[in-house]
């Protein structure tokens, strides 16, 4: 597996060799398309878990990112420059802050809210609300935050109606996949490229399956998953029989998780902070 210098020179390598047509449209470049394009198939072959670190520090350093649960399927995002982001935003966070940064999914009230607080300065829709496609590419702080559509299944469907949002920050590609209701597409890979952290939805009904869900986790081969939207008891641990051996299980005990390039597991691993599950053997 290439270590940490192996990452950052391809990558800084993969946005030499980016089109200048990238840099015409004035968007930072996405680190996270250009390291999955330039690494070997075989490149995140996993070894065993490695040791990570929860120490009790109350902010990240420039090269690291705190994530703690706030509820649902939000996740608070806080950043080495002080940047805040909250995923999936209905209104409020147990942890009483302003965040910098929302974004909202429109599935349910309790994936946005239509009222969100003024003071907030950049508000991200997974939709359009004039019926078009929700395009978000933007530089806030020391974070790359872009976002690949998909459909919403209700009645009918409708296009384009979800996003999955990333955010590039310290080295990292942190997907988030909102309220995703089907497989993904070849074409939804190709836009959303390498994700070491990705925040999924288990509770194996209103969104994906389970069986589909592990083969998405499969086939995107992160390193920490962080799920989410678990509304039943039996979600989570019936999400974690699906996974099967291939997938490594951690109990956060501290609020937040830091995580940098340095101590990312070498197994992919389900992390579950406190507060996520309805699964005793983790609410401790």
């Amino acid at each position: 597996m290439p270590n940490c210098l192996t990452r950052l020179i391809l990558a800084i390598t993969a946005l030499i060799l980016l089109p200048v047509c990238a840099f015409a449209q004035q968007q930072e470049p996405s680190i996270c398309h250009a390291i999955a394009q330039q690494l070997p198939d075989d490149a995140f072959a996993r070894a065993e878990f490695a040791s990570f670190d929860t120490r009790k520090a109350a902010s990240p350093s420039p090269h690291e990112v705190t994530i703690s649960f706030q509820g649902h399927s939000t996740y608070l995002i806080e950043t080495g420059s002080g940047v805040r982001i909250a995923t999936d935003y209905s209104g409020y966070l147990i942890a009483n802050i302003t965040p910098d940064v929302v974004t909202m999914n429109q599935a349910h009230s309790t994936h946005y809210t239509s009222n969100p607080d003024s003071n907030i300065p950049h508000i991200l829709r997974g939709w359009d609300p004039d019926g078009g496609i929700a395009r978000h590419h933007l530089t806030v702080g020391d974070v790359l935050i872009r976002n690949v559509t998909t459909d919403i299944m209700r009645y009918m469907t409708v296009p384009d109606g979800n996003s999955i949002f990333i955010f590039e920050v310290a080295g990292l590609c942190i997907g988030h996949l909102g309220h995703l209701h089907h497989r993904l597409s070849e074409e939804h890979l190709a836009a959303i490229g390498r994700l070491d952290v990705v925040m999924v939805p288990v509770d194996g009904g209103l969104t994906l399956s389970h069986i589909s869900l592990k083969e998405l986790l499969d086939r995107l081969r992160s390193s920490v998953v962080l799920p989410m939207h678990i509304r039943s008891r039996n979600a989570l641990p019936l999400f974690l029989t699906h996974l099967g051996e291939n997938f490594g299980i951690k109990q956060v005990k501290e609020s937040k998780l830091f995580l940098s390039l340095n101590n990312l597991p070498s197994r992919p691993t389900v992390m579950i902070l406190p507060g996520v599950s309805y699964y005793p053997e983790f609410d401790e």
